[in-house]
């Protein structure tokens, strides 16, 4: 895949699972790239990665981290589905508007924002949804509320001096996640998961490899310019101002993709169900605990997960194929098969 000159790029968020992928393409494609992020990681800087040592709360730093570059790529973002709302708002929306500023002081021309389809949360089934769906106001947890308030302010900022962007990459997934299957493995193998509601809820998911491309081809419709991607069309300038949802493009019964993976690698699958509501009503409890309690790390449920492993959650990705060109290069089954073959491999599986 082509890239956007041989202009330098600033990646907020460069360590992260999806940051880190998306570094690697970019310096392999010949980029001058700068991370901001609170620890180098030293195999990038002996690839020539440039790394400013800072966190999005750090607006000066944030700001000055701006300069000489034409593109920056905001992935870097306070996740999770448990916390103080002011923590969230400090890093998701004081950073991003910190980011705004030194992407006009130093006349950044192009701004690829990492969003997330959490930011159109209304606590019902979303199937087939697309991107007229307004931004939520009210959700039970602080990320997709402070995302939802930075992607705004991100799209408004679009003008021809500053074009921007904001992508929904849905459950970002593939080798080396350190997130999304971790969990889910460690949580079975505790005899911690269960089913929630029916069980036949789907949902979309989006291979890394896939995301990467999304964003590439963000900056590229930014640009004004095309890529030589295959299958990719033409993605004109009118993508500037808009969020795109960026999934596979092919929704799974989650249940049975969780469960299809774990006897994948010999382990119980899960069987153990409880209800939407009583799933609800014990996230309550627990986040009323976590609050008046000093207790650590995240509640075992919450009312906002008790409604994502419950409902539908998959999205009309019509929007980016037109406007982006973008064509999901890995499969899920493609995905799925190389991903049970590294776990394997690293976790010593029969």
């Amino acid at each position: 895949m082509c890239f956007v000159g041989s202009s330098s790029v600033l990646v907020t968020g460069g360590t992260g699972f999806l940051g880190r992928a998306l570094v690697e393409r970019l310096v392999a494609g010949g980029r001058s790239v700068t991370v901001l992020a609170r620890h180098e990681q030293p195999a990038l800087v002996a690839r020539g990665v440039h790394f400013i040592r800072a966190s999005l709360d750090e607006a000066p730093a944030v700001e000055a981290a701006c300069a000489g570059v034409e593109t920056v790529f905001h992935v870097a973002a306070r996740v999770g589905v448990w916390g103080p709302y002011a923590d969230f708002f400090r890093t998701n929306v004081l950073g991003t508007r910190a980011l705004l500023a030194g992407c006009r002081q130093h006349g950044v021309r192009r701004l690829v924002f990492t969003s997330t389809p959490s930011v159109v949360y209304n606590g019902r089934d979303l199937a087939g949804a697309d991107e007229s769906l307004p931004l939520t106001t009210a959700c039970p947890a602080a990320y997709p509320l402070t995302k939802a308030i930075a992607e705004r302010e991100v799209l408004a900022a679009n003008s021809e001096a500053l074009r921007t962007i904001a992508l929904r990459p849905h459950l970002i997934w593939g080798v080396g996640d350190p997130h999304l299957v971790p969990r889910l493995l460690a949580r079975a193998r505790a005899g911690r998961l269960r089913i929630v509601g029916s069980g036949r809820n789907r949902v979309d998911m989006v291979h890394v490899a896939n995301a990467v491309d999304a964003h590439l081809l963000a900056e590229a419709a930014l640009a004004g310019s095309q890529l030589a991607a295959p299958n990719s069309q033409p993605a004109p300038p009118a993508a500037a101002g808009k969020a795109f949802f960026i999934t596979n493009g092919e929704p799974v019964v989650l249940w049975d993709w969780i469960n299809g993976l774990l006897a994948a690698l010999g382990e119980r699958p899960v069987t153990r169900s409880i209800s939407l509501g009583a799933a609800q009503t014990l996230g309550a409890v627990c986040e009323a605990a976590w609050r008046v309690l000093p207790l650590r790390g995240e509640p075992p449920m919450t009312r906002f997960v008790a409604a994502e492993l419950a409902k539908d959650h998959w999205f009309d990705i019509t929007a980016a194929r037109r406007d982006l060109g973008y064509v999901p290069r890995i499969s899920m089954a493609e995905g799925t098969a190389e991903l049970i073959a590294n776990l394997k491999g690293r976790a010593g599986y029969p």
